[in-house]
Formats: C-alpha cells, structure tokens, sequence
C-alpha cells in the first residue's frame, strides 16, 4: 500500500503464518463447514430428529404459556381428564376460571351457552374476562366471547363416535328416557326411532358431539349441510384433539399452548372399570355408526386434520420422542404418587375426598394415594387424582370466597 510516497506491507494484516486476513477467513470458512458436516453425521449416526436441534440452531424462543384458553369440554372423551390438566394450570398460575354461578356444576348445559351462567358475569356491575373456561356447556359463540378474551385459544377433543355412545348409554342410563327405555344397547342400535324422541333430554342418545358444538343432533346427514358445520368448526377451533390417541394429543397441545411438560402429564380421570363396558358386536357397531353418521363425519374430519398437524408440526421420530418422554414422566409420578398404579373402584378409595361421582350402571374408578408424602408432594398427587366436581369446587371457593361453597351431596352419603 502507498503510504507517504512508499510502498509498505504495514497497512496489510497477516493472518496465522503470515496468510493475509483473507486466507484466515478461508480457513475459518472451511473448518466450520468441516464442524457442520461431522455434526450432521452425527446426528445421523445417533438418530437425533434434527427437528429438535433446528431451534437451538437458529437461537429461538418459545415465547411466553398461552393462558387465555377456552375448552370444549365434550361428554365421554377423556374430557375430564383434560380438564383436570386446566384446573391444575390455572391454580397452578393463579389464573382465573370461568366456573358455573352457585351451586350449579355446569354451564347451563344442555341448554345453549349464555354468560350469565357464568359466576362473575351477571347483569349487574363491570363485566369481567376469564383466562380459562372449560367446564360443560353447549357451546354458543357469541356468549362464549363476552366471557373470553379476544386472544383466547379454543380447542376440544373427539372420541370415536361408537365408544362414545357405548360410554354414554352406561353413564347416562338414568338421565336419557330413550337409554332408560331400551333393555340393552343392542337393542337400542336395532330399533333407535322405537326409544327415541328429539327432546332435550336424549341429547346424550344421538350425535352427541355434534349436539356439543351447538348443532342440530337430528339434521339430515346431507353433504353441504355438513361441510359448512365442519368448516365452522375449523373456524373457531384451533385444535382438536382424539382421544384414542391421548398421549399424541397432550404432545400437540404442549407445543400449541408452549407449555411445561409436567403441566401436560396426567392420570387417566373418570375412567370406567372394564366389569362396565358393553363389547358392540361388528354388526352392533355398523348401527352405531349410522345412527350416529353425523358425529362419524365430525370425528372423522378431525382425525385427519389432528395427523396432519402432528405431521407438519412435529414429523414422527420427533412425535416418538416426546410420547415417549410423556409416558416416562406419568410413569414416574404414578410410583411417586399413587398406592398402586391401578384404579380403584369407589369401596377401595379411603379418601372419601377423591372418591369421583358415580353416574348410571357405571362403575367409575379412582386412586389412592401412598401414605408418608411430604406436603408440598401431597398437594401436587392430591391435584392430579382429584375428581372434577371436587376441584371445581375447590377452585370456587379461592375464587369466590365471599360465596357459600358449592355443596357435593354424594360426599356426605
């Protein structure tokens, strides 16, 4: 370089060995590709998903828990359990519920939804927003919004429609006058219109899923009618989950609401003993499906729109993975919590706290919890087996103590 008349090497930096500043940069070029290309190998080598890296790669974020969540809480989905994981999160974070007003344990149900029954949104004074909302209801947008924030993340979960129903008529024996009349679930399936009118109450006879969403349970199964139902569907909810396919579903939820994983983990609530479950024949379940046809459409649609999630979102050695870790960590709180890891009918429950509701011929189980654990571990065990009446209760009176509590008769039997 020129530098006062003379030409000098001063203004010129040497990299290592007296290699000019672009050389150095060669090197350094040319060994991290060397680093990348025997990390990839790696990876290969040791089955890695690269998914799981590809954010740490790039320095990203999870951003902040979704808190404002609105659950449609469907009948006989492994919807309680569900729930369970809310009411934890919730009380957990100090987040507000949106509980049925007074000594109701529901949401107006089978009625459609009307924010009125919801404890804190009468007439009188400011309205208020709720973080979470997830007990039953027949969902109804538009009163649904004036209790929910604008941010709020709507979800549900479908179960194949002939479990669903064969779940139903056991629990809801006592409650549906078309279960109450037939003899049996197969003969039900064999002649339906012989027990069944469209009142109100049969609502848990026919489409009840459908019924759920706010729909008609009785409309005619015709293509466009039920394209525009599925659309809507879609609309409003960013995600649906399947419950014969739980663990895959709590997965996709995590990732949706960037949550924990213990905040996703849980034990299997309001679950029947097995004594209890009607076996359909394939015929039996050829009727089911028909008399059901337009909850068959609702719950096939989701089934695949919930794989094409887990596909787009997460791939399957990724999905692998993670199930795998949720199984792991339910494995290890169930030997940390419970007595034994088996259910237990209502006589073999000691705590008459946790003994759940029983409802119509079925027999629904609980846990007990092993003796000498230390307090702070007692309320985390004594929160993720707590029946769901229980805890609605519980969360009723720290957030409304002014209020009498709500009364639970069958614990006092």
């Amino acid at each position: 370089m020129k530098a006062g008349g003379r030409v000098t090497l001063a203004g010129a930096k040497l990299g290592f060995s007296g290699c000019p500043a672009s050389c150095a940069h060669g090197r350094r070029f040319w060994t991290l590709l060397l680093l990348t290309l025997l990390l990839l190998l790696l990876v290969g080598l040791l089955h890695v998903d690269v998914e799981m890296l590809t954010p740490l790669l790039r320095g990203q974020t999870e951003g902040l828990p979704v808190t404002n969540i609105m659950f449609l809480k469907t009948h006989k989905t492994a919807s309680s359990t569900v729930l369970n994981i809310l009411f934890r999160f919730a009380e957990r974070h100090n987040l507000s519920v949106a509980l049925p007003v007074g000594s109701r344990f529901h949401l107006g149900y089978p009625w459609l939804f009307l924010a009125r029954y919801v404890e804190g949104m009468g007439q009188d004074g400011p309205q208020r927003h709720f973080n979470i909302m997830c007990n039953h209801l027949r969902f109804n947008l538009p009163e649904v919004q004036k209790v929910m924030p604008n941010d709020t993340l709507y979800f549900s979960i479908l179960r194949n429609p002939i479990f669903q129903l064969e779940s139903s008529f056991t629990y809801y024996r006592r409650d549906a006058p078309a279960f109450r009349a037939a003899p049996s679930l197969d003969a039900f399936l064999a002649a339906p219109h012989t027990y069944y009118n469209q009142n109100l109450s049969n609502a848990y006879a026919r489409n009840h899923m459908w019924f759920d969403l706010g729909f008609d349970p009785n409309a005619p199964v015709e293509e466009s009618y039920v394209r525009a139902r599925l659309a809507e569907v879609e609309q409003r909810f960013q995600l649906v989950l399947i419950a014969e396919h739980f663990d895959e579903s709590m997965v996709l939820l995590r990732r949706r609401l960037r949550w924990r994983l213990d905040d996703v983990v849980s034990f299997k609530l309001n679950s029947r003993s097995q004594r209890t479950v009607t076996r359909l024949t394939p015929e039996g379940q050829e009727r089911a499906k028909r008399w059901c046809a337009l909850d068959w459409h609702l719950y096939q649609h989701f089934n695949r729109t919930f794989w094409a999630s887990v596909r787009a979102e997460l791939g399957p050695r990724r999905l692998r993975s993670e199930v795998a870790r949720l199984r792991a960590r339910r494995r290890e709180l169930e030997a940390l919590c419970l007595q034994d890891r088996a259910p237990k009918n209502k006589t073999q429950i000691t705590d008459r706290r946790l003994q759940p509701f029983q409802s119509g011929e079925a027999s629904i189980l609980g846990y007990n919890l092993r003796q000498g654990l230390d307090n702070e571990t007692l309320r985390m065990c004594q929160r993720m087996v707590m029946p769901e009446l229980q805890y609605m209760a519980h969360l009723y009176t720290l957030q409304f103590p002014e209020k009498p509590p709500k009364d639970i008769p069958f614990l006092k039997a």
